[in-house]
């Protein structure tokens, strides 16, 4: 059994479809690589996810985390695809957690994006990758930004629509799966672009391995990802706690009966539009899990400090609410914006 972390870690648990989330606490870090079918809150969040490794195996080659941030308006996930099975996997999960919980209190995403690929690349000598999507939520504005790596592309209700699309710059052209990103661990200088969009409640955005898209029918057509925008459409996007577990059981009918080729993972994204409460007992657990964080990294020299991004709206917004707004609150509800390609940190 692994040591306790100062950060909290949660193993996810099985739960009956449809049951009520079961909220995160301060600096909780959720999700791993074995079986599971359940849901978890965050502020102004609703995360459903449904997840089995290829042959009911134990634990697959598909990772997810989801974590809370120390002051509630930091929400990350993160869904991997991991070449390979068994123990390597399992070991790889374990550094992608220390990430998560490394930059847990970080609002841009950037630098842990490159700890990411830096992982990746340093265990590239026995030709492992991933690819990933990884999405931070800002809840004071609704903002959300993905950062795609060789993943395929997230899939966006927006509420006021009632339709479904795939969550990227209006002025691409729609096609079948594309990433302009490399997956992880390909070469240690790889720049990755991202996608912003200012989401409302009601809103879902849908995060899958490739397995479902790659699904193919007895007669051989491959489901694709316009097959997939078309299926969801057939569903009700107003019942998120139902629509996982409905969407695998359509694509498994679309496969005719027959067992997934690879492990299969899907994760259902839900605004609420909670904002976070800030009571004083919240701020004091905060400061104790990062003091004990700190103590224990330095007596064995591994653990991972969730030290905060030292920014205005980070810091300053902790106290100030409407500095919050600065990250993301020029975006009109529903309005996509694509960022220019993230530079390595300096």
């Amino acid at each position: 059994m692994e040591p306790s972390s100062p950060t909290r870690d949660a193993h996810p648990a099985e739960a009956a479809p449809g049951s009520e989330p079961r909220s995160l606490t301060c600096m909780e870090v959720w999700g791993g690589n074995e079986p599971m079918e359940s849901a978890v809150a965050v502020p102004g969040l609703d995360v459903h996810v449904y997840s089995r490794p290829y042959h009911d195996e134990a634990a697959g080659g598909d990772v997810l985390y989801v974590s809370s941030c120390g002051t509630g308006r930091i929400a990350r996930i993160l869904v991997a695809d991991v070449a390979g099975h068994g123990e390597k996997v399992a070991d790889i999960a374990r550094v992608l957690r220390d990430l998560m919980r490394r930059f847990i209190n970080y609002v841009d995403q950037t630098a842990f994006v490159f700890a990411l690929n830096r992982a990746f690349a340093a265990a590239a000598t026995d030709g492992r990758f991933a690819t990933a999507v990884a999405a931070t939520y800002w809840s004071a504005t609704d903002c959300l930004t993905a950062t795609n790596a060789g993943h395929p592309r997230p899939v966006w209700y927006c509420a006021e629509r009632g339709a479904w699309k795939i969550l990227k710059d209006d002025d691409d052209p729609a096609g079948e799966p594309v990433s302009a990103n490399l997956p992880l661990g390909v070469i240690d200088l790889t720049e990755y672009d991202h996608i912003t969009v200012r989401i409302a409640p009601g809103d879902v955005v849908l995060f899958y391995t490739d397995s479902i898209i790659e699904a193919r029918e007895p007669g051989g057509q491959m489901l694709g990802e316009r097959g997939l925008v078309q299926m969801l459409g057939d569903l009700d996007a107003k019942r998120p706690q139902d629509l996982v577990r409905q969407l695998v059981d359509r694509v498994a009918a679309f496969r005719g009966g027959q067992e997934p080729d690879d492990d299969l993972t899907v994760l259902a994204m839900v605004c609420t539009g909670q904002k976070p409460p800030r009571p004083v007992r919240e701020k004091m657990r905060s400061s104790t899990l990062f003091a004990r964080a700190l103590i224990a990294r330095l007596r064995d020299g591994r653990t991972p400090v969730p030290w905060p991004e030292v920014s205005v709206v980070n810091m300053l917004g902790a106290f100030i609410r409407p500095i919050n707004r600065r990250w993301g609150g020029r975006l009109r509800e529903g309005e996509v914006r694509t960022g220019a390609a993230a530079r390595r940190p300096r």
